[in-house]
């Protein structure tokens, strides 16, 4: 029995087969975004924008991602042997589609020609709004506190600033209901772990805060998709995918947001393992046996795909903060995941890399900012105490969620043995690196096979 698995993240989108029976990847193939469809001006997920606050992507680059890996993956795999999929999008972006939207994978029903990925900024002023309406009961029912790139306040600014075209938007999808809706041909419900990254998500009662709602935009709560249970199907494969050798009629799982689909490809679905995603952002999550929130309102609480509950820490400055440090000394990828480890040893220097406003904390300066003379430190110094920062800020603000013996890492940087060895240092715990580094997608191809129990 094999099952594909979906990943529509920031800068790329993956497909991942993976074999039910032997519980291992046996196929792959993905798309970088900004190197493969460059014709949609998005170099890293994202387009440019003259204002660093804003960032927007053209929801078209997700389309037409998802017909190029398929089409890559029917070249490497017989993919009529398929018999369920599932996905995941990145979090927090949003889709905003007009009347003659009908779930095909065409295009042209779009009210909004971007959307406001989770990388945007540019809603402080929303925020304050909710803030001042709701206050700690904001948090207190959607399992976080108005955040800028959550959905919600993206749905306040643009009903605001464009309420022509809001008004023309029939309904609004996040990235991972909308490309499952392209798949089943029709209109995806939105899963609570995605779902709740919006700030509209009563995660109580798992269904939409009408109160919330009213408040962020009128009508907005029958603009919405439905809120779907845990393990739901959403529908079958719409004919239209026979194009890449899949059989139509076949089952969609719901598709969740990235992060919890990592929770469920990396095993941790279940209380008692943490894990820190390495990406574009770097994330730090695990599931929770019980629904409380962070007492700082730094982190998140969101759906657990498998059930209950899970919570996550977001930290902005990942990946791309890592690689402009890299692009600035000018080393390879030896010197900076092993090598600079070996020669500065642990000079208990920090760094923190601000090339983007941080949001956990809220940082506003960007930058590096360091504990040391940044300018006069050797390369291997700089690489180290960088990581060392990061691993530290990440630590200081999840000791919320809990203390963990096992921590497993999985995104690209997972590759780095010094980065892990940092992280092992700074949490006291053991580190597990996964064979299969693309979590996400591994995650929406096993919540697939559930569906075919």
């Amino acid at each position: 029995m094999y099952t594909l698995g979906i990943d529509s993240s920031t800068q790329s989108v993956k497909a991942l087969v993976y074999d039910a029976g032997a519980k291992k990847a046996v196929a792959s193939a993905s798309v970088n975004f900004g190197r493969e469809l460059p014709e949609f001006n998005c170099p890293d997920g994202f387009l440019p924008n003259a204002d660093p606050l804003v960032r927007q992507a053209d929801p078209r680059l997700w389309l037409a991602g998802l017909e190029k890996v398929l089409g890559k993956l029917k070249d490497v795999f017989d993919t009529s042997k398929i018999d369920a999929i599932g996905g995941d999008g990145q979090q927090h972006g949003s889709v905003y589609l007009d009347s003659s939207w009908d779930g095909s994978a065409g295009g042209g029903y779009f009210s909004r020609a971007v959307s406001p990925i989770w990388m945007d900024s540019s809603t402080s002023a929303e925020c304050r709004a909710l803030d001042a309406k709701f206050g700690d009961g904001l948090r207190a029912r959607t399992g976080s506190p108005a955040i800028e790139r959550f959905t919600g306040a993206q749905i306040m600014k643009f009903a605001k600033d464009d309420p022509e075209a809001y008004a023309a938007t029939a309904k609004i999808h996040l990235v991972s209901s909308f490309l499952c809706s392209v798949l089943i041909g029709g209109d995806a419900p939105v899963d609570t772990g995605d779902g709740a990254g919006m700030n509209l998500l009563d995660l109580g009662r798992m269904e939409w805060d009408r109160e919330i709602c009213d408040f962020v935009a009128p009508g907005l709560a029958g603009k919405l998709p439905r809120v779907a249970k845990p393990g739901e199907a959403a529908g079958t494969l719409a004919p239209y995918f026979a194009k890449f050798g899949l059989r139509p009629g076949i089952p969609v799982a719901v598709f969740t947001g990235d992060n919890p689909a990592s929770l469920v490809g990396t095993g941790a679905d279940k209380p008692g393992v943490a894990v820190i995603s390495l990406g574009t952002s770097d994330t730090f999550f695990a599931a929770m046996p019980e629904f409380r929130t962070d007492p700082d309102g730094c982190g998140h609480v969101f759906g657990n795909p498998s059930g209950g509950c899970m919570s996550l820490a977001c930290f902005k400055n990942g990946s791309l903060a890592r690689e402009r440090v890299r692009a600035e000394i000018g080393c390879d990828y030896a010197f900076f995941d092993e090598k600079a480890f070996e020669l500065a040893g642990d000079t208990g220097k920090r760094a923190f890399p601000y090339f983007e406003a941080e949001i956990t904390p809220v940082h506003e300066a960007t930058g590096i900012e360091a504990d040391f003379d940044w300018a006069s430190a050797s390369d291997a110094e700089k690489v180290v105490s960088v990581i060392r920062g990061q691993m530290l800020n990440m630590f200081e603000r999840t000791r919320w969620i809990g203390k963990f013996d096992t921590i497993r890492v999985t995104g690209g940087a997972s590759r780095s043995k010094g980065i892990r060895d940092t992280i092992a240092k700074v949490f006291g715990a053991k580190v597990e690196t996964l064979d299969v580094t693309d979590s996400a997608a591994l995650g929406g191809a096993i919540l697939a096979a559930r569906l075919l129990k």
